[in-house]
Formats: C-alpha cells, sequence, structure tokens
C-alpha cells in the first residue's frame, strides 16, 4: 500500500464574504507527480499557502507525513521545498548567496549542495551575479533551486514555468522527472501549460471556484482522452457488420442510432472510409476525434476557448 504523505481534510478558506476554498479533501501519495490544474482565482495558489504555512485554513485540517499537530507540522515542513507565486529572493545578492543563505536557514551541513544545484539549473556561469539583474526565467530556475536545497521529500511548485523559453521547460520537465523517478520526491504542480503537465504528471488534480471536481490518474486521464474514429451514417447496422467482417474491428461503441465511436484506426481513418465506400455505405461524417486535457479540463468546468 501506498503512503499518503499528504492528506487534507474538508478544508475551506474564506475571506469575508469569499470563498476561496470550499471542502477541499485531498490524498498526495508518495512518489507520484500531481498536476494541480485550475484557472487564475481557481484556488490553487490558496491551498498552496496553507500547506507550505503562508495562510491558515478557516475550517478543516490537514496532515503531513502522517502528522496532524501544529508544532509536529512545523519541523516537518523541513522536508517540504516549495515555490509560491514570486519567487522569494534577495536581489542585492548574488545566486550563489542566496543558495547559501537558504542551506544554512535549513541547516543542511551540505556545503556542496549549493554549486550542485547551480550547475543542475544551468545557473553556475552566473553563480557570482547579482539576482536583480537576472532575467525572470533565471529568476525562476534559481527559485527552483532554493526549494531544493534542503533535499525535500515533497516538491510544491505554483506554475514553475513562468518565464521559462521552451528550452527551459523541456530541461526542467526533465530535471523533475529525474528528481522523481531517481529521488522518490513527491511533487504538486501548478501551471496553465496543461500540455506540460500531461507530459510530466502521474496523477492529476483539478480545481474549480474553490472546488475540487476531479481527481484522476493519468492513465484514468488517457482513457477518457482516447482518440477515436467517429462515423455518422443512417445505415448504421450494415456499418457495423461491415467493419467487423472487412476490418476485423471489434473495439467499438455505438453512441445512438446514427453514430458510430471507433477506438482502432485511428492513425488510418482512410481505410475505414475505402471499406465503407466500397460497401456504398454512405456516411455525413468521418472523423478522428478525442480530448487533450485542455479540452477535458474545458469540458468539466464549462469553459470554452477564446476565438
Amino acid at each position: 500500500m501506498e503512503d499518503v504523505i499528504l492528506q487534507t481534510n474538508h478544508i475551506s478558506k474564506s475571506y469575508r464574504h469569499f470563498k476561496a476554498l470550499d471542502d477541499i479533501s485531498i490524498n498526495l501519495k508518495t512518489g507520484h507527480i500531481y498536476g494541480f490544474i485550475g484557472e487564475n482565482g481557481a484556488g490553487k495558489t490558496t491551498l498552496m499557502r496553507i500547506l507550505t504555512g503562508l495562510s491558515f485554513p478557516t475550517s478543516g485540517t490537514y496532515s503531513i507525513f502522517g502528522k496532524t499537530k501544529h508544532g509536529d507540522i512545523q519541523t516537518l515542513r523541513k522536508n517540504i521545498g516549495s515555490t509560491i507565486e514570486e519567487p522569494a529572493l534577495y536581489p542585492e545578492f548574488s545566486a550563489y548567496r542566496n543558495l547559501e543563505l537558504q542551506r544554512v536557514l535549513l541547516g543542511n551541513p551540505d556545503k556542496s549542495i549549493c554549486d550542485e544545484l547551480l550547475k543542475l539549473l544551468d545557473l553556475y556561469n552566473v553563480r557570482n551575479k547579482k539576482v536583480k539583474e537576472f532575467s525572470m526565467g533565471m529568476k525562476q530556475r534559481l527559485s527552483i533551486a532554493l526549494a531544493l536545497i534542503g533535499k525535500p521529500e515533497l516538491l510544491i511548485l505554483d506554475e514553475p514555468v513562468n518565464g521559462l523559453d521552451p528550452k527551459n521547460i523541456s530541461a526542467l520537465r526533465v530535471l523533475l522527472k529525474k528528481l522523481n523517478e531517481e529521488h522518490g520526491i513527491t511533487m504538486l504542480i501548478s501551471s496553465h501549460i496543461l500540455s506540460e503537465l500531461y507530459l510530466l504528471a502521474t496523477d492529476y488534480i483539478i480545481i474549480h471556484r474553490g472546488k475540487i471536481i476531479d481527481s484522476l490518474s493519468h492513465r484514468e486521464l488517457e482513457a477518457k482522452c482516447e482518440n477515436y474514429v467517429k462515423i455518422c451514417t443512417d445505415n448504421l447496422p450494415e456499418c457495423v457488420t461491415v467493419i467487423e467482417k472487412e476490418l476485423n474491428i471489434f473495439d467499438y461503441k455505438v453512441i445512438n442510432d446514427r453514430t458510430l465511436h471507433i477506438y482502432a484506426f485511428t492513425e488510418k481513418p482512410q481505410q475505414i472510409s475505402q471499406v465503407l465506400i466500397r460497401n456504398e455505405i454512405a456516411v455525413s461524417e468521418l472523423s478522428v476525434c478525442g480530448q487533450t486535457l485542455e479540452e477535458y479540463f474545458l469540458s468539466i468546468t464549462g469553459g470554452k476557448r477564446d476565438d
């Protein structure tokens, strides 16, 4: 049985008449990477601030590493690395000095870790440069290095790819996967770039207007977003007979009396079309359909794309 590294129980957070979080209950299991998905104002950062001790819930409780008492949680937070909202950096100090201060603060005796992390985040060549001279992307990478300085078991990252170019986004994804797979670090990561979360996360938590509306594994998401060939025809029974007999297709679903979804041949739908034409079965639609993570998110939140 997998260990639960963090658990929230019916957490709510209100600001006067506004309810930022409404009855939030989630479980984070050791070794997983959780993509935390929600539009601006959905409550992602509010929950992350509570879990990292930057804010307090109006009601509800949470446990970290199985502990619920405030004193125990405060002690155990040294095993959590985080970046929440804007990177918390000393602009007048160098990158190395920022890391060294964090190392001392967390009580990590390993003096070599600062240079190791600077190399890991591709900042070693600017280790002595003042942070105020850094680009947004460089500050973001340094912030992640700060989150790793205590060798955390749990990493909470709020929009970690902000300000990064595609090359650095890809490099960060590789790094996070490596930290997860080789060091077993559990992660809770929010991002607006849902395609990146799809490439990284093992699980997804979707929040909308302060409520958790779905929690699912990557495999469950793939099942929901599976590609299929959609066929619309007024001669559905004969269409089904033909695809079974001539294409040996049995992985399909009859949606209604004129619509069929076929979960095979999604990369070669022209073969289905050719067989139907040869058998003189007229179709009003034959198309490859499916959902991306973004499309699934929009479908369950009632959202819509920008034109």
